[in-house]
């Protein structure tokens, strides 16, 4: 319930605050917010499977976002920013929907 709480404020802070993110960093927030939603959808899927760890997902939260902002900035540094990314989209996205489609068959049975 806390974790609902959080977001929901935080999501609140976010849209009336509209704050403001720095110029060499906007490449960035994107893949963190995919790999924390990787972590996010991962904790309810692991919370449905009655095997949920609040140390392991706060590492899990923690080192997934540091893991993709550095594939990132390396692709960055490579000239590959662009196609490194994409990749982290797509292998954090696989992640997602197979969680999702988990916490669906865990909720409908089916």
């Amino acid at each position: 319930m806390i974790a609902v709480i959080a977001l929901v404020i935080g999501a609140a802070a976010g849209i009336f605050l509209e704050p403001t993110v720095p110029l060499g960093l906007q490449p960035y927030l994107p893949i963190a917010v995919v790999a924390a939603l990787d972590a996010v959808f991962g904790g309810v899927r692991a919370k449905l499977d009655g095997i949920f760890d609040d140390k392991q997902f706060v590492v899990s939260f923690v080192s997934n976002v540091l893991v993709a902002a550095l594939i990132v900035y390396l692709g960055d540094k490579l000239g590959v920013g662009g196609q490194l990314s994409t990749g982290v989209v797509v292998v954090l996205g696989v992640r997602i929907f197979g969680n999702v489609a988990a916490i669906r068959r865990h909720l409908f049975r089916a």
